[in-house]
């Protein structure tokens, strides 16, 4: 969107002048509504649901995955998927609040009541880890999530489902209550001594290093809350919204890839779970930096990982995942040049969805489709950033990306350029404006005449 910083200091009062406002509306316009025009060229369908209730208190934690969500069905191609905390009354709530540490919707196949059959992303991680097709965290309002056309994530295909099957889908929340907390930060960061817990969820003991992250922060553990603080239990909805379109020969198929920059490359036989020696971690610690740190390299905290691609295609749509104290996160290829970088977006505010100190949303990376394409067996740098001022735990370091297989006919008559999603303008955009251009040129030029006749002549989460 464009900002005009300054006011007007004058009412306008030319030709020249209108047509100059007229040519920053419509640049504006079209950034903010091109997506909305590409919805009704294809017409894409629009639902809103709510989760199941759940409760939260001051301190109080909810991890729950609900099976059978309510869902689109049939054959679709589906176009993006966005959700927030609300209350009772629908209004969204603040992260100071209720902290979502993340949400996730996967897919899975049932037949009743011999068992179900999960389906996971394209990714690298072990088992169900990481295995969602969506899933974000406190992101989630300000991260576009929008797969442009002619490319969708295609479900529903019959020949997928297996016999005498149902495809059904699950959501995971993992919400943090922090009113009344004494320290916000070590509450999101799940603290194991805020916590008071030593053992993890299925009751083996937690080992002694791990100081916090999710084996701390688990369904129906609670979290310090400052002495004499008094405030109820309310009812609390994850809102989401899916947009899709009716599946045609003419919708591209993408694969959705989710890597970690902990993963350590390794897989145990049989194990499908989380152990330091098996696969994808998911979180990781930042350690304070040091006085010598600082000087060298402003106390930044950098995570790289080698991941080989078990895929490829042409990148469509590029995101990454970090918590608070993250600065950024880039995936570059094996030449070295950048597929994506991922910024996230901090809050200044009160109000939802700008938190004063959260990350509120990431940036997203939408190159030109056939610009920007990844082989199989490619062996990818993935990197992670982090402000290493004061420790962190519980971080992550996760990038999500979108693959297409083939690429609309398009060709390049020089080497393409990345483009961020809140710096896209249209073709058609650029026409009109090289037009207004022509007619400012002259209303200039026709307004200096006439005038002359007359004339004669970073901040900290708050605790």
């Amino acid at each position: 969107m464009i900002h005009l910083l300054e006011k007007w200091q004058r009412p306008l009062n030319s030709s020249g002048s209108m047509v100059l406002l007229l040519l920053l509306s419509i640049l504006a316009f079209d950034v903010s509504c091109t997506q909305a025009f590409l919805e009704n060229g294809n017409k894409i369908k629009s639902k809103t649901f709510l989760s199941p209730e759940f409760m939260l208190g001051p301190g109080s934690v909810e991890s729950k995955t609900y099976d059978d969500i309510d869902f689109p069905r049939g054959h679709i191609a589906l176009k993006s998927f966005n959700a927030e905390v609300v209350d009772q009354d629908g209004n969204p709530v603040p992260l100071y609040d209720t902290y979502i540490h993340h949400w996730l919707v996967g897919k899975y196949y049932e037949n009743r009541p011999s068992g179900r059959n999960f389906s996971r992303n394209s990714g690298l991680c072990q088992g169900q880890v990481l295995g969602q097709y969506f899933g974000l965290g406190s992101e989630t309002r300000k991260t576009a999530s929008h797969i442009p056309d002619p490319f969708g994530i295609q479900i529903g295909n019959p020949v997928e489902i297996p016999e005498g099957y149902q495809e059904k889908w699950y959501l995971g929340v993992h919400a943090i209550e922090t009113r009344g907390a004494e320290d916000r930060l070590g509450c999101t960061e799940c603290w194991c001594d805020l916590y008071n817990v030593t053992n993890d969820e299925d009751g083996n003991p937690i080992r002694p290093d791990y100081k916090g992250g999710l084996f701390c922060c688990y369904g129906q553990t609670q979290c310090k809350v400052r002495q004499g603080f008094q405030g109820g239990k309310r009812s609390l909805y994850l809102r989401y919204t899916v947009k899709w379109i009716d599946w045609d020969s003419s919708t591209i198929p993408v694969e959705i890839v989710v890597l970690d920059v902990t993963d350590t490359g390794k897989r145990l036989l049989g194990s499908t779970g989380i152990s330091p020696e098996n696969g994808c971690q998911v979180e990781y610690a930042v350690e304070s930096c040091t006085a010598t740190d600082a000087a060298g390299n402003g106390c930044i905290d950098i995570k790289r990982n080698n991941l080989t691609m078990p895929t490829g295609g042409y990148v469509i749509y590029a995101v990454a995942h970090q918590h608070a104290g993250g600065i950024g996160s880039t995936l570059y290829g094996q030449d070295g040049n950048v597929i994506c970088t991922s910024i996230p977006i901090y809050g200044n505010g009160n109000e939802a969805g700008n938190e004063d100190g959260y990350i509120v949303g990431m940036s997203t990376c939408y190159p030109e489709p056939g610009s920007v394409k990844i082989t199989a067996g490619e062996n990818l740098t993935l990197e992670s950033n982090y402000n290493s001022t004061n420790k962190h735990t519980g971080v992550m370091g996760l990038f999500y990306i979108y693959l297409a297989e083939q690429a609309p006919d398009v060709t390049f008559s020089q080497a393409p350029v990345q483009m961020h999603e809140s710096i896209k303008v249209t073709t058609y955009a650029w026409s009109i404006v090289v037009f207004i251009g022509l007619a400012v040129t002259i209303a200039v030029a026709v307004h200096s005449w006439l005038k002359k006749r007359r004339e004669g002549g970073y901040k900290p989460v708050p605790k």
